[in-house]
């Protein structure tokens, strides 16, 4: 997920209270004086130039070229005279730890966007109450869209008592939506949250029952977890049926012994796999969004999932040969 900060030209209270309440993770303060009445204000981090990151105003190509030198691991933020997007692209070629000055929400889109990665983070320059508010909805509603394809069930195994992991998130999931969870990080199904009322229990839509402790699942910036990692306070990606993901956090990872269920399905020859808890609440994902229980799922039956080439090394996509079976 894309960082957020606030820079405070001039201590204003309101204002930096209305950055943290719209997601801002840090403050800029030009008067370092009242770092600790910024701190009361909420858990944020002050942040000052030259000692927590450089400062580049960009005029010229000469000052491209200087903030393209800086060490790697050193934060840059930079700023465009004209806001042009020609010098970001360069830079976000060369450099990750790079952060753009902008002074609304329409700047911000195009800065978390140029070049489909974006720079690391914006850094908002604003008196505007507003402007903060409609800056923090861009970067909260920052989408991931991946292409998800429909798998055809080839296989209904019953496996006896396992372990498996309800994700209990901080956000309301909607019906089409849910978490890509699979055996594989080269094949996932979307398995669906409980938004749907049954006869014997009640929704419970800020939940995904993802599935077996072993399994992959997938969060922010390509990268993946197992199930049994999830913690209180981790971030995980939400997908809807046509693959436009969001982020949300773990408020709990709840793991309990359960029967379990193997599923498999084929997209083109690709096989996709997962171990779900066998329950009529759990769901798989149609193409048109719609749920479909496990229990009433059979050979045959079209739901979608995510193929990619596998391969991760502690939850990091790598190029190696590596067979999962």
């Amino acid at each position: 997920m894309k960082e957020f900060w606030y820079w405070a030209e001039e201590y204003d209270r309101k204002l930096i209270t209305s950055a943290i309440e719209a997601g801002a993770k840090a403050i800029v303060l030009n008067n370092q004086d009242k770092e600790e009445e910024v701190k009361k204000l909420g858990k944020v981090s002050v942040l000052k130039q030259g000692v927590d990151f450089e400062y580049v105003l960009i005029k010229n190509k000469e000052d491209e070229e200087r903030a393209a030198k800086y060490p790697p691991n050193t934060k840059v933020v930079v700023e465009t005279t004209d806001w042009t997007i020609i010098p970001l692209e360069n830079l976000i070629a060369q450099r990750e730890e790079l952060y753009a000055v902008v002074k609304n929400e329409e700047e911000a889109k195009t800065a978390i966007r140029i070049l489909e990665k974006g720079v690391k983070g914006i850094v908002l320059k604003s008196r505007d109450i507003n402007t903060i508010k409609k800056v923090g909805k861009v970067l909260e509603e920052e989408e991931e869209n991946l292409p998800l394809v429909v798998v055809r069930i080839t296989r209904i195994l019953p496996l006896g008592l396992g372990d498996r992991v309800c994700v209990d998130t901080t956000s309301m999931l909607s019906r089409g939506e849910g978490m890509l969870v699979g055996n594989s990080s080269g094949g996932m199904f979307l398995v669906h949250a409980e938004t749907e009322e049954n006869p014997y229990v009640a929704s419970r839509p800020f939940r995904v029952n993802a599935g077996a402790v072993h399994m992959y699942i997938r969060t922010p910036n390509n990268k993946t977890k197992y199930l049994c990692e999830l913690k209180a306070g981790d971030e995980v990606m939400v997908y809807d049926h046509k693959g436009r993901g969001r982020v949300v956090y773990v408020g709990r990872a709840k793991v309990e012994r359960r029967p379990m269920l193997l599923v498999e399905g084929k997209w083109e020859n690709r096989k996709v796999s997962a171990v779900l808890q066998n329950a009529e609440t759990i769901r798989l994902t149609r193409p048109d969004g719609t749920p479909l229980s496990v229990a009433e799922l059979k050979e045959g039956d079209e739901v979608l999932g995510y193929v990619e080439e596998a391969g991760r090394h502690f939850g990091m996509k790598v190029e190696e040969t590596i067979i999962e079976k």
